[in-house]
């Protein structure tokens, strides 16, 4: 059950871990499925060739790719963050990549906010204040410290509202933006998105986070994905997810 007091860590920090968001059983199933999907398995390592592998879930959200998203714990969540109805519901998981114990950087581990706007025909590639989604990532593997967790900069949300700000509705084109988010961000501290499969990590659109390479000896099985908002974030409105935008602003 999340909280009040959930809600206020989430305004401060940017991010709120649900433990069990969804069965630890539906996590490992979604897993058995994405290696048979990518054509590799758990007992050849030898195979392991790439620090990445993308997998693309089942679009039509069948089995444990749909009950992921659709738990009560994870909607109880979302609805104390955004609000009753400030939120649509999807139908499977989001882009999943799979990363792999190996000696080459991938060249995905730059810090960054994700595309937080569709734009006219769903074209995407834009960050703006007026935030259209929020952030979701679903653990499918045990995640170490050593496994590539996602790095997360604590409270890195308040930097990120002052820079899109200025830009207004318009916002910022994803690539130009990561360096000064990157910049402002900078002096914040480091909290690793490490858990259990069917642990999640609800995370505010401006949240700065990156990959990183993998030094451990599993593979990391994680989805990254937008819950699509009703209506444009409105920071300083009453929802926690629109306070925090606000309480950016205000520092």
């Amino acid at each position: 059950m999340v909280t009040n007091t959930d809600a206020d860590r989430f305004v401060a920090e940017g991010f709120l871990k649900l433990e069990e968001a969804f069965p630890r059983e539906t996590g490992d199933r979604i897993r058995e499925a994405l290696w048979q999907q990518v054509g590799l398995s758990p007992d050849r390592p030898g195979d392991w060739t790439q620090p990445v592998v993308w997998a693309a879930p089942d679009p039509m959200g069948r089995g444990p790719f749909g009950e992921a998203v659709r738990g009560p714990a994870l909607a109880e969540a979302l609805d104390l963050l955004a609000g009753k109805g400030g939120w649509e519901p999807r139908g499977t998981i989001g882009n999943t990549p799979i990363r792999f114990p190996h000696p080459s950087d991938a060249g995905d581990t730059g810090w960054h906010i994700d595309q937080n706007d569709p734009g006219p025909g769903g074209a995407w590639g834009t960050v703006t204040a007026r935030s259209r989604t929020l952030l979701v990532l679903m653990l499918f593997s045990e995640v170490g410290p050593d496994d590539a967790p996602t790095r997360i900069r604590v409270g890195s949300h308040l930097d990120t509202a002052r820079v899109l700000e200025p830009h207004g509705e318009r916002g910022l084109d994803f690539f130009a933006a990561a360096p000064l988010i990157d910049e402002a961000s900078a002096h914040r501290p480091v909290a690793l998105a490490t858990g259990l499969p069917g642990d999640a990590y609800v995370c505010h659109p401006y949240l700065v986070h990156a990959a990183q390479p993998h030094h451990g000896t599993r593979p990391r099985f994680m989805s990254q994905m937008p819950f699509m908002l009703t209506e444009p974030l409105v920071p300083g409105a009453a929802t926690p997810l629109a306070r925090a935008a606000g309480l950016g602003l205000a520092g």
